[in-house]
């Protein structure tokens, strides 16, 4: 315990060092960073094909480069995967992160480079803890195991020498020793593919366990909570753990699960949120009392911006973090420390203050409903929940939506499908106070729902136990870091999930 304080006093010293920086010369820190990235992959594939030599400031970076998805990094990342190198990054790369995130059926490989895994996932962990320390001095985590809800990995398909999997499964194989001494459940345990059957073992390991902390996504830890309560017939979590005192997450918006975690830990816990994606660390919640995030700018990461309204454009204009306005949406750009180059990641963010930058996550390019011009958003769409469920005690655990047409004159609507902890009794009640909450929240929705000139009532149905966790298990897509997509455009999730709804 005694080597833990150390590391984090020494952490602290020289994170308050990195955050004055961030305060005092934002700008230059990112500036600074650009330079490195692309002198650092000048002499690879992609370096030569843009002729980075001859990149000397911001103007040729933006002009020389181009705007990527995936899919224009998909060759690169393709002949990376059989074993060749120095394509995109020129740090030897044999580990790729299987972008999972909401469940689809096509998956990204996104390159994981020393450098990404040291200076951005190891020292974002470790920036956390020390922001932790720094907030609840009088705390003590370490005196107890730390419990990681994460994903496994397995041999490439395309070359022996490549290992792809759930990023947090990559970072826990390369753990060191002092930090993996604190770990549960065992690394054995921690990297099965079978995440029903990692989950009993996971169980029957921590209930004997003195567990202080915990991190993974919301609803795979209630699931794994749920497990533990099972198995040992307590009434809560802190009768199981008496000395639980943190919990970590991010990944989606933590406010429609706050309760059940007050339930689960009713002496009270502390809580602690960071953005941490397979393409990179982005953002930690540095005061408790505040939901937005500190946009961290030494992770390796260099930043550009995207604004939400122009993102659907073929060539939308590009802000730098000098240019951008808080209050506005944007779309994130980032050029990484594993190769990703000016690459759309589909994240939007909100800054809530640019000195120093702060931020919050309010949802996805891609998930969103927008067939009708209503722009409705995920944040926007939660607040609608909490509030009605608050309204009338209720609580939604899983729920996705898609646009349907009922007419040829172009009109249509909104179709749910929600799955309670308890169903309503009166379903048309929550339909109509759901409707007014989106409404009240968003201006574009209310204005295509007047008078159901555009959009009609939404149609919602109510889900089946566990439907949600029966679809992604046939999608074998249970753990780690997937999510169900909860806004989409396109119907293909709510088919699937209407086909197994009974």
């Amino acid at each position: 315990m005694k080597i833990y304080n150390s590391i984090v006093s020494l952490i602290l010293k020289k994170r308050n060092q990195r955050i004055k920086l961030f305060i005092d010369q934002p700008h230059k820190v990112q500036e600074k960073l650009r330079h490195y990235l692309i002198n650092k992959a000048k002499n690879t594939e992609f370096g030569k094909t843009y002729d980075f030599k001859s990149i000397n400031n911001l103007k040729d970076f933006s002009e020389r480069i181009p705007l990527s998805t995936y899919e224009d990094l998909e060759h690169y990342i393709v002949k990376m995967r059989a074993g060749n190198q120095n394509i995109l990054w020129p740090s030897r790369i044999k580990w790729f992160a299987k972008s999972s995130g909401t469940t689809g059926n096509k998956s990204k490989y996104i390159p994981v480079s020393k450098e990404s895994i040291v200076d951005c996932h190891y020292k974002g962990g470790k920036d956390l803890l020390a922001i932790y320390c720094s907030n609840f001095p009088i705390k003590n985590i370490f005196s107890g195991k730390s419990v990681m809800l994460g994903g496994s990995h397995s041999i490439s398909k395309l070359s022996s020498k490549m290992k792809e999997g759930d990023l947090s499964a990559i970072i826990m194989e390369q753990l060191p020793f002092w930090v993996r001494m604190q770990q549960s459940p065992k690394l054995t345990t921690a990297l099965m593919d079978d995440w029903e059957e990692k989950i009993e073992l996971m169980t029957e390991q921590a209930i004997h366990q003195n567990v202080s902390s915990l991190s993974g996504v919301p609803s795979w830890t209630l699931v794994f909570a749920k497990k533990i309560l099972e198995k040992t017939g307590k009434k809560n979590l802190h009768e199981v753990w008496p000395n639980f005192e943190l919990y970590m997450h991010g990944g989606i918006n933590f406010e429609p699960y706050r309760k059940k975690f007050e339930e689960l830990f009713p002496k009270g816990i502390n809580y602690i949120e960071s953005f941490n994606a397979s393409e990179g660390y982005f953002g930690i919640q540095d005061n408790p009392n505040k939901n937005d995030l500190l946009l961290m700018l030494d992770f390796g990461i260099y930043y550009e911006f995207i604004l939400l309204k122009n993102a659907h454009k073929n060539k939308p204009s590009v802000v730098s973090l000098s240019e951008v306005k808080q209050g506005e949406d944007y779309e994130m750009v980032i050029t990484t420390n594993a190769g990703l180059w000016r690459y759309r990641i589909g994240d939007t963010v909100r800054f809530t203050k640019v000195n120093p930058y702060r931020f919050v996550i309010t949802g996805r390019t891609k998930h969103h409903l927008n067939v009708f011009g209503e722009e409705l958003m995920i944040h926007n769409a939660e607040k609608a929940l909490q509030k009605v469920c608050t309204d009338l005690h209720l609580d939604v655990l899983e729920y996705t939506a898609a646009p349907k047409f009922t007419g040829t004159n172009g009109k249509g609507c909104h179709e749910w499908i929600l799955e309670f902890k308890k169903d309503p009794k009166d379903l048309q009640k929550f339909r109509y106070s759901f409707d007014q909450a989106l409404k009240n929240l968003n201006s574009d929705y209310e204005a295509k729902r007047y008078k159901n000139m555009v959009l009609e009532m939404p149609i919602l149905h109510i889900a089946s136990k566990n439907l949600f966790f029966k679809w992604m298990k046939n999608k074998g897509k249970l753990g780690g870091q997937n999510k169900v997509p909860r806004l989409s455009n396109e119907r293909k999730f709510i088919e699937e999930l209407l086909k197994l709804n009974h």
